[in-house]
């Protein structure tokens, strides 16, 4: 009995490495020989600092990370950022791009901080493009905001703006895939399922020089100092996770870095754009200039709308997992983030496989991308 081959096309958590996973296994039976489960061991433990600063070290590299800024591990998710940033950095006012529903989850909550101005968005098309971020943002905003990868949507700003103000973005979906000029930003953050790490971490790089402004006094957890002097472990980190965050940085660097990770995301998009345009069965939701290289999606044309289940499970019969849309959009989505693979994308468009079954044939040749 061979088990079937998977392929994890989910939003998150998302696919990582083999070696990742395995190396982290290794460590989670036994950390560093010491006897004791990476699960169980103190973050204080002096095997375990090495971890963090390894981990902080390649981040910097990798990203090429300038002189004055910090890299710090804190738990929550994105979404304690959409109000631990505004409590750090917001005085005023702030501005922010409205690109889908994560943007609107941190407008939300920088409301309970100060002056919220949306000064760009995409809400009236359904946001199936990115919103043209405008060079000039009132001066008196305090900094603009955006979310580069839209998961839900499927588009993405894959370049760094140049603006008149701090500039602040959330990256959970497609940082370490693409070069990035941190000296643009005042602030990034990152939770790491989908393209960094197993859910548990989130990572914020913040400019020294910018901290302390706010006006107000912040609760000690809250206030990114307490982390940036604390290197991270100001309280218990959540250490399974940044080893595995290590890990994945390493395997990233032994693949190339994030140029041939932007070359490979760019590889794999192209197939499977290339085959969503061609076949006449679907079609593409998102203007093509804005198509997200992490989060492919796309829909049934109107006349095939009754074959959306059958692919689905033909799909997951051939071991594609995590292809359905979000529930609040429909359709189908593929997440192809760095670990995943050229050979997982050709797998999904592929149109010669087919199943013994002579009823499930017809729905390959009909749904699974026939030439005809």
């Amino acid at each position: 009995y061979t088990k079937m081959k998977k392929y994890n096309f989910n939003a998150g958590p998302s696919m990582l490495p083999r070696e990742v996973i395995e190396n982290t296994a290794k460590q989670i039976l036994d950390f560093n020989g010491s006897g004791l489960s990476l699960m169980e061991i103190s973050h204080r433990a002096k095997d375990f600092q090495p971890v963090v600063d390894e981990a902080v070290s390649l981040f910097k590299e990798l990203l090429d990370i300038p002189e004055g800024y910090s890299v710090i591990f804190l738990g929550g998710g994105a979404s304690l950022q959409f109000m631990q940033i505004p409590a750090n950095f917001l005085i005023k006012k702030a501005a922010y791009i409205n690109s889908g529903t994560w943007a609107k989850k941190a407008m939300k909550e920088a409301k309970h901080f100060g002056e919220v101005v949306e000064i760009a968005s995409s809400s009236d098309a359904n946001f199936t493009f990115y919103p043209q971020v405008p060079n000039t943002v009132p001066a008196d905003c305090d900094y603009l905001h955006l979310t580069s990868n839209n998961t839900i949507y499927g588009t993405e700003l894959r370049v760094d703006p140049d603006v008149n103000v701090p500039l602040i973005s959330d990256m959970s979906s497609d940082i370490m895939s693409r070069p990035v000029d941190v000296s643009k930003y005042t602030a990034i953050y990152a939770g790491a399922q989908k393209n960094l790490s197993m859910a548990g971490v989130t990572v914020i790089i913040v400019k020294d020089d910018m901290l302390g402004k706010a006006p107000r006094e912040l609760p000690t957890m809250l206030d990114y100092r307490t982390h940036v002097e604390k290197g991270s472990m100001f309280n218990t980190p959540p250490v399974v996770p940044i080893y595995t965050l290590m890990e994945n940085l390493r395997w990233l660097k032994a693949n190339g870095g994030v140029a041939a990770a932007d070359k490979r995301a760019h590889e794999r998009a192209e197939v499977l754009y290339a085959e969503i345009d061609r076949n006449k069965l679907f079609k593409g939701t998102v203007e093509e200039a804005s198509r997200s290289l992490m989060n492919i999606c796309f829909v049934m044309n109107d006349e095939y709308k009754e074959l959306e289940k059958p692919f689905l499970d033909f799909a997951t019969e051939r071991g594609m997992v995590g292809i359905k849309g979000h529930r609040s959009v429909g359709g189908f989505r593929a997440s192809c983030y760095n670990a995943m693979t050229r050979e997982g994308v050709q797998a999904l468009v592929r149109s010669e496989e087919h199943t013994s079954n002579s009823s499930h044939r017809c729905i390959s040749y009909a749904v699974f991308c026939l030439k005809k």
